[in-house]
């Protein structure tokens, strides 16, 4: 396989990047305070084949519930921060690396300039043995950097954030990280990493479509998104994210097994993907879903709306308060799930919160109102 040269990052017992074999990663799904849940999940991932699991720690109780996990498992384990940058000091002597959002340091102490909160996080890192993620996400940008650029434009502010905390990490003398790019169209996400690539060739880069989906059209989208980038030798560890119940978040490891396997064999050929049709959009079920019945909304999205298959429209189903307010506002219509209620979008328009059974009749009368609005020529 040829491959960028990239330089190596060592995440716990296995490296990526400088020529070794692609890493597959996925991450739990459990809630981080079940002990217990969280473990097996670790063990039924690592069985599977990935080489590092993530998990989510937005606080300080996950924090403490992390020091047990470590004890209990010898899997390479990441951890994801988001706003609460601090807790990497809780979270660093019992992981082989952190992953942070630049997009999301702005706000926790709003007061602090972002590049305190990165060096912040890199000597913490540094002091424990951790390697970085410098994780950009299109739907969660610094506003200042949005700002920059015409609205039309989602690229060039993943790549000036990302490129701009490589040089500050840079600077800072630490060089085990690695960077992602991540958007929900595959397209984008390859044109985004080759420019990442062309820019930064020594970056090893985490590649992934975020709120792929569910499978088998979420797999199509990651394989239409990572082969090509994969077959052009750019990418050194990848995962699949896909929204599904927890005991088969296994199959995120088994999908990216098979894109590895593939692309080792030359075997390059994608089925084509467009957004000429119905493009439902859903976030990987992780620990921060405030409802399991998120998982289960989203398959009745798919069922309900697929009379509209041959709309050009997006209807994107959240499962978090992280990836909900900010990853639905790109789409036609956006379904934000709460504890209790489903708050409705269109676009970055509210449309109300409705309860978990009263959603569905609500969203089809949208959904019909959109097409009678936009394709009543057809």
């Amino acid at each position: 396989m040829r491959k960028n040269p990239t330089r190596a990052v060592r995440v716990g017992s296995v490296i990526f990047g400088g020529g070794h074999p692609i890493v597959v990663q996925s991450m739990c799904a459990t809630k981080t305070q079940d002990v217990a849940a969280t473990v097996a999940q670790i063990e039924q991932l690592r069985r599977a084949g990935a080489g590092i699991v993530r998990i989510a720690v937005d606080s300080p109780a996950d924090a403490r519930a992390l020091a047990q996990i470590r004890q209990q498992t010898d899997a390479n384990l990441s951890v994801d921060l988001q706003e609460n940058y601090r807790l990497v000091s809780e979270v660093a002597p019992h992981v082989e690396k952190v992953r942070y959002n630049p997009g999301h340091l702005y706000h926790h102490q709003t007061s602090i300039p972002w590049q305190d909160k990165v060096k912040f996080i890199v000597d913490v890192a540094a002091e424990h043995g951790c390697a970085v993620r410098i994780g950009v996400n299109c739907g969660s940008i610094d506003p200042a950097k949005r700002e920059k650029f015409p609205t039309d434009d989602k690229i060039s502010p993943m790549l000036e954030s990302a490129v701009e905390h490589c040089e500050l990490l840079d600077r800072l003398g630490f060089s085990q990280y690695c960077v992602s790019l991540k958007e929900s169209d595959p397209q984008m996400v390859i044109e985004a990493n080759r420019r990442f690539a062309a820019l930064r060739p020594d970056v090893p880069l985490h590649l992934g479509v975020t709120e792929a989906g569910m499978p088998p059209e979420g797999i199509r989208k990651t394989r239409a998104a990572l082969i090509p980038l994969l077959a052009e030798g750019i990418g050194d560890t990848i995962r699949v994210s896909l929204t599904l119940p927890n005991e088969r978040k296994h199959e995120e490891v088994l999908a990216g097994l098979e894109i590895v396997a593939d692309i080792a064999a030359g075997r390059v050929t994608v089925e084509p993907w467009s957004r000429d049709g119905l493009n439902i959009v859903s976030c990987p079920s992780c620990s921060r879903v405030e409802n399991a019945a998120f998982v289960e909304l989203a398959e009745k999205v798919r069922a309900l709306t697929a009379y509209a298959a041959e709309y050009p429209i997006t209807i994107a189903v959240m499962g978090c308060r992280v990836n909900g307010p900010g990853e639905t506002d790109d789409a036609d219509l956006g379904l934000w799930c709460g504890p209790k209620y489903v708050n409705l979008k269109k676009g970055p328009v509210s449309l109300g919160s409705f309860a978990y059974d009263e959603i569905l009749p609500r969203l089809k009368t949208e959904l019909d109102t959109l097409i009678a609005e936009r394709f009543a020529t057809r």
